[in-house]
């Protein structure tokens, strides 16, 4: 009899060992499948993260979320929407009302406000060729090189800019303000101005 416990001994130790072998072997395997599993699942979500800052940020961009981020690497999304004195009137990708200035004199290629003035007027910013949406022309879009490097949005050849006085989509109520020395107002898709 107490040489058959040694018999079982090594019966069972070579079982363990065949378990574990297989285990190791299961383990091994697994980690190297799940490994290209989460290799291929990080590059997707690579490519995820990559296409929702592109195609993710217009969408959300024309879902009314922030142009803030824009100035990050989101391209700026322009449509139109009703403005409460004024119609419809271009607005960003939050669905804030777009304002021209007029000091800017339309086409010169550059922007006249600057420093204080771009603090109470934050100009619509884009990391590349804004979009057109929902009535305006993309041929009527473009960007100019602010002096801090940033690419800001142009509609026929107007700088835009938001207003920090309108606290939510369809204020305007920048509207024939006159600040920063010229006067501001929003503009129709047509590249005209809206308002008195």
């Amino acid at each position: 009899m107490s040489k058959s416990y040694p018999a079982i001994a090594v019966v069972a130790l070579a079982l363990g060992l065949a378990i574990a072998g297989c285990g190791g072997g299961g383990g091994s395997s697994s980690s190297t499948s799940s490994g290209s599993e989460g290799g291929s699942s990080e590059s997707a979500s690579a490519g995820g993260t990559s296409g929702s800052r592109y195609g993710g940020g217009s969408e959300e961009s024309a879902n009314g979320n922030s142009g803030a981020e824009s100035a990050g690497g989101v391209v700026a999304v322009v449509s139109v929407a009703p403005a409460s004195g004024v119609g419809k009137v271009l607005v960003d990708p939050k669905g804030m009302t777009l304002y021209y200035f007029q000091k800017d004199q339309k086409g010169s290629g550059q922007s006249k406000c600057e420093g204080p003035c771009a603090s109470a007027w934050p100009p619509l910013t884009t990391s590349g060729t804004p979009e057109a949406k929902g009535g305006v022309k993309s041929a009527m879009l473009g960007t100019i090189k602010r002096s801090d490097g940033t690419l800001q949005v142009t509609y026929a050849g107007w700088p835009l800019y938001t207003f920090v006085e309108d606290k939510k989509p369809g204020e305007d109520n920048g509207t024939d303000s006159k600040a920063f020395g010229a006067s501001w107002y929003p503009l129709h898709s047509n590249g005209e101005k809206a308002g008195h």
